[in-house]
């Protein structure tokens, strides 16, 4: 079976000869470390490549500028254009090469997001080609998987912020839904936009990881995530397509809510002390209504011995795959620390090798 065609029948919830086993590659940046580990996953994993289509939307009027903050930091400063006012945001940029943060965001109270609101919808572009050139070229290798912009509910709450999307959660509660309701028009004129034009039929969705357990219930899983995620996976999924989410966190009390929006693949689903959901119930949960992705903590692929690894991934299959549920093996993130390609590389070599050579036993 090639590697198209197992990814493929995950997707579509099929019968695979054996789990599929891809790895997030957000590795650190002109780190020659990692070169070895990268040879390695396009000869021996199964391949996923990302074709980001709100690359088509006309951009926002944005002004940006630097400013100095410290030693290590360096502040970026985006000043948003709206036909109420000006917004402003900023982000902590390392000088370094490491991990930037958020500072501020662009919505802070209910004016901020009026003025938000007062944009006029992004247009969207026609041409499509990059994605049939992606396809092409990787031919049996993989898939081509479509990134969507973040879900509704993830847009808002990085627009607001985590905490501020709390606290308005409870003081501003229609403002929010009016800003989910706007971003979910954009999505449904994205997608109607591209598989129009053949796009697809693998389709990805992230943000749904704002809105877990323990900064907010299920109740507002629910009326955030469910309400406006379900309408544009089933529009995915009357335009022959097939859904992927991402989404870290607590998801042991939610993961009905992502069968309910009709999730075909989720990823991670993390045990304690990162999560609160096992293996098995996770499999128990998803059944052959939902495959999965993981779940190897990628802290894991720097400390644990390879061959902790290489046991660790056989018992994820016999838990998941061989219990009927599609699997796809992949750390929890992408290999993060800088200069460490050569501490992990034989971690995911045993993790892949274990996948590949699986028998059934």
């Amino acid at each position: 079976m090639t590697s198209r065609e197992r990814l493929r029948r995950a997707y579509f919830h099929e019968a695979m000869d054996r789990p599929a086993v891809y790895c997030r590659t957000g590795f650190p940046e002109n780190d020659p470390t990692y070169e070895r580990l990268l040879a390695y996953i396009a000869e021996h994993a199964d391949v996923k490549q990302g074709w980001y289509a709100p690359a088509l939307f006309s951009p926002y009027p944005v002004t940006e500028f630097f400013e100095p903050y410290s030693e290590d930091f360096q502040r970026l400063v985006h000043v948003l254009h709206t036909p109420k006012g000006d917004l402003r945001a900023s982000w902590l940029e390392s000088l370094s090469g490491q991990s930037g943060l958020h500072e501020t965001h662009f919505i802070n109270d209910r004016e901020d997001a009026e003025k938000y609101l007062s944009l006029p919808l992004p247009e969207i572009g026609t041409d499509v080609s990059g994605f049939f050139e992606m396809e092409r070229r990787l031919g049996e290798r993989g898939i081509v998987e479509v990134g969507l912009t973040m879900n509704p509910a993830g847009t808002v709450a990085e627009l607001c912020g985590s905490e501020n999307f709390a606290v308005m959660s409870i003081t501003d509660r229609d403002i929010l839904h009016a800003l989910c309701e706007r971003e979910q028009r954009i999505h449904f004129a994205l997608l109607d936009a591209v598989i129009a034009q053949g796009v697809g039929p693998f389709f990805s969705l992230y943000g749904q990881e704002y809105l877990v357990p323990p900064l907010h219930g299920p109740a507002d899983f629910w009326d955030f995530n469910v309400r406006y995620d379900k309408p544009i996976i089933d529009r995915i999924h009357e335009g022959g397509g097939r859904v992927y989410v991402h989404s870290h966190g607590s998801i042991a009390k939610v993961i009905d809510g992502f069968l309910e929006m009709g999730v075909d693949i989720l990823h991670p689903f993390e045990a304690p002390p990162m999560g609160d959901i096992t293996p098995v119930q996770a499999q128990q949960a998803a059944g052959t209504r939902m495959s999965l992705e993981g779940n190897i903590q990628i802290d894991r692929m720097y400390k644990a011995a390879p061959e902790e690894i290489r046991e660790e991934t056989e018992q994820l299959i016999r838990t998941v795959f061989a219990q009927g549920t599609g699997l796809v093996v992949c750390p929890t993130a992408s290999a993060y620390i800088r200069g460490g390609g050569d501490v992990c590389f034989p971690r995911y070599q045993a993790m892949i090798d274990a996948v590949v050579g699986w028998m059934g036993g």
